[in-house]
């Protein structure tokens, strides 16, 4: 076993991000300048991703890495694999490699699952661990986002699917892509998550009193979809005091998607 499990989903760009910031070193090193609580460099998907893409291309340069995070961990949002998507497009630009962005796929899956939409740059259904991609036109939509105070760990939720001896390709419903519902389709993760960390439940029973509410990938943020900004703004200002979230915007496409690759 690869560690990994088959599935579909939709992955859906927002206006919601980190920030890194790249700087060229003629020596080789390799370094994270920020601190990041809790997560070592040699464990940082950033560092990762530079130093896969050194080895891979044989390169001589390095790099400093700044990173302003603002997607909590443990989210379900991808900001770990944007992360490093984001590395993988600027280094290949920045250390004028030359590479192809199909080539910087197949390098960013063996950093995690979902490295690779975010170097495609669309919207799109996928398949298999995550790698089988087709982009998808998704409609305009708003959205509010909420943080619940949970880091989800991704293995800990499929090991509990094992160990319950639920099979997701058992009880889930095989979906193509022209059959993917209007509305949310659902998440077979989200009541494992919501069993495991009752935090995101609660969320989630909040939100819902004003639309339709989902989980984020594996958990922990919960998001409902609007049509306007001004629907998820008016939900937004009733957040309690001891809950967190933010209004963003659906994107047609990653804002990397016409970065300059061979």
């Amino acid at each position: 076993m690869d560690g990994y499990h088959l599935l579909q989903t939709l992955f859906r760009f927002i206006d919601f991000s980190d920030t890194l910031h790249f700087s060229l070193r003629k020596d080789g090193v390799v370094r994270r300048i920020s601190t990041l609580g809790g997560v070592p460099q040699e464990q940082d998907l950033c560092v990762r991703a530079a130093r896969l893409l050194q080895k891979e291309c044989d390169c001589r340069l390095g790099v400093d890495i700044t990173l302003e995070k603002r997607i909590p961990m443990g989210g379900g949002l991808g900001g770990g694999s944007s992360d490093a998507a984001t590395t993988l497009l600027a280094l290949n630009n920045l250390w004028n490699l030359g590479l192809s962005r199909e080539r910087l796929m197949e390098i960013g899956l063996s950093l995690g699952a979902d490295v690779p939409v975010f170097v495609f740059g669309e919207n799109a259904y996928a398949e298999g661990i995550g790698e089988q991609l087709q982009a998808y036109g998704v409609p305009d939509a708003w959205y509010v986002v909420l943080f619940p105070s949970v880091h989800v760990a991704t293995a800990k939720v499929f090991a509990h699917l094992d160990f319950a001896n639920l099979e997701l390709t058992r009880d889930a419903i095989s979906l193509r892509i022209r059959g993917l519902p209007l509305r949310l389709p659902h998440n077979d993760l989200q009541s494992v998550v919501c069993g495991l960390y009752p935090e995101v439940a609660r969320h989630l029973v909040w939100l819902e009193k004003f639309a339709q509410a989902r989980m984020s990938g594996s958990g922990a943020c919960v998001f409902a979809e609007f049509v306007t900004e001004a629907q998820a703004q008016a939900v937004i200002e009733h957040l309690p005091s001891n809950m967190r979230g933010i209004v963003a915007r659906g994107l047609p496409q990653h804002p990397l998607r016409d970065f300059t690759v061979m």
